[in-house]
């Protein structure tokens, strides 16, 4: 049995893991991967740590050419690691490969923002004399990532981070450990120094409290559920880091009486299972104006009887299964 390690310090490590389910097919194991402890996630930290002096020195060009190459071999991969999402998450293929794309895009424009970095200059009131505003890189950066865009997040964390000099604690979701350890593979073989990004799959109780509760983490970026993200601020205040939260929405969707009834049915039905409704941008209600009301709810019940609900591999599938029985 492969497991797939954890990245610390450049090196793989990881002796016991968690299978990896195909909410599709639950009979599939996707693959096993390891779970960081306590002290693999502090270990993880100190390289972090001790790697940023030279990365956040590094040349801006050493900086573009490993994020042009991990944009490269993404989006050259598209429908393998597209189905490998797929797999693990439960979205239909053509969901996952688009999102694959995505992330390889993202990837590549940050490889581009690599090579514009810049400040201000600005005059000041004191003759001959000038005021220069420089950016620097703020230090270990904590990445928590969600298990509903297993590579788009990830990318649109990491990618910033490293092109602006940080270093990388990545801790993703621990339902779909699959992309994010794709992700991590192809960065490190396209030469990202070692200690500049840390993988630790696990558990939120163990590595991502480890996180939170450590001085040496100067930022964290959560995408996640509200609960967990009232945390996150909390620790970061008493750490006095800086920190970033995306979490759950509740989000109206209005139609009003002079709407176009077939768009505003498609985006409706799209907004709401799109993705198996399992996204934060997600309309989970409807709010529609008299006038329209009746012709509206008939038309949407219409619409969803044409809506596929199957495995997320399957050619024709509209709708597939939820990330996990829980």
């Amino acid at each position: 049995m492969t497991i797939h390690q954890n990245l610390i310090a450049g090196e793989w490590i990881g002796a016991d893991g968690v299978e990896n389910i195909n909410p599709s097919n639950t009979g599939d194991v996707v693959g096993t991967y390891a779970r960081a402890s306590v002290e693999d996630t502090k270990a993880a930290i100190a390289a972090a740590k001790a790697a940023f002096p030279a990365w956040s020195r590094s040349g801006i060009l050493e900086r573009h050419a490993i994020l042009r190459k991990a944009a490269d071999e993404i989006l050259a991969r598209k429908d393998e690691l597209g189905r490998l999402l797929s797999r693990e998450e439960g979205k239909t293929l053509a969901e996952g490969i688009g999102e694959t794309v995505r992330a390889g895009q993202i990837f590549d424009f940050f490889a581009g923002e690599c090579l514009r970095l810049a400040g201000e200059v600005l005059p000041s009131v004191r003759p001959n004399m000038s005021v220069e505003v420089p950016r620097e890189p703020l230090g270990v950066i904590g990445l928590i990532t969600p298990w509903n865009f297993p590579i788009a997040i990830p990318a649109w964390k990491i990618a910033p981070a490293l092109c602006y000099g940080n270093t990388v604690v990545f801790k993703p979701a621990e339902l779909v450990p699959g992309c994010s350890w794709a992700i991590v593979d192809i960065l490190v073989r396209a030469g990202l120094p070692k200690g500049v990004l840390n993988l630790v799959m696990g558990k939120g109780s163990v590595v991502g409290q480890t996180m939170l509760d450590s001085p040496d983490v100067n930022a964290i970026t959560f995408t996640g559920s509200t609960g967990t993200g009232k945390r996150v601020a909390v620790a970061s205040v008493e750490h006095n880091r800086k920190y970033q939260l995306e979490m759950g929405g509740k989000n109206p969707f209005v139609v009003l009486d002079d709407a176009d009834l077939d768009v505003a049915v498609e985006a409706a039905v799209n907004s709401a299972f799109f993705s198996t409704g399992q996204r934060c941008t997600a309309s989970s209600r409807v709010i529609v104006t008299e006038g329209i009301h009746d012709r509206f709810v008939a038309a949407v019940g219409e619409r969803l009887k044409s809506v596929v609900v199957d495995d997320a591999l399957k050619a024709g599938t509209h709708i597939g299964p939820v990330v996990d029985e829980t």
